[in-house]
């Protein structure tokens, strides 16, 4: 009998082990706002089948799960037909220095896209704040590490054209 009874007992530990850790992935879908996305490091653009690759690679599930709240839903057209009426760079001036990519990008590509603004902001990081049809943000996305080539064809895809955008 004692033999049985710690089997049982074993099996009973692992369902409550399973059912004290599955609301933690159940109340991960909860989303945050993109303020606190990104100030979790998160742009809110990653899909959610992304998280689960990106908990693949990353043991830590406080991250993963960060990444979770954060996420959009995967369907066929969730991401690739989100587009934006315009866009403003957002950087702090003083630390443009630091990001010869997104120097060149408003030197030499920007005036390819006229709904695109820049704006300075004191001791902002890099950044693309994307707008609707009222001017209104509806996204923030990082990007600090980006390479020109990067936030060109990311506008390219994401940003509407304009009848007189060439």
């Amino acid at each position: 009998m004692g033999v049985y009874s710690s089997i049982v007992c074993r099996n009973v530990c692992v369902l409550l082990l399973f059912l004290v850790t599955s609301p933690v992935i159940v109340l991960s879908r909860e989303q945050l706002s993109s303020r606190e996305c990104e100030n979790l490091g998160f742009t809110g653009l990653a899909l959610c089948s992304d998280c689960n690759t990106f908990a693949e690679y990353v043991k830590d599930q406080e991250l993963v799960s960060d990444c979770l709240k954060c996420c959009t839903e995967d369907s066929d057209d969730s991401m690739s037909k989100i587009t934006y009426s315009g866009a403003v760079i957002e950087v702090c001036m003083r630390k443009l220095v630091f990001y010869p990519e997104i120097v060149g990008f408003i030197e030499e590509e920007k005036d390819k896209f006229p709904t695109v603004k820049v704006r300075y902001d004191y001791n902002s990081p890099p950044k693309l704040i994307m707008l609707d049809d009222e001017g209104q943000q509806k996204e923030t996305i990082r990007i600090d590490n980006w390479k020109r080539e990067h936030i060109l064809q990311f506008l390219r895809e994401k940003v509407e054209p304009t009848s007189a955008s060439s």
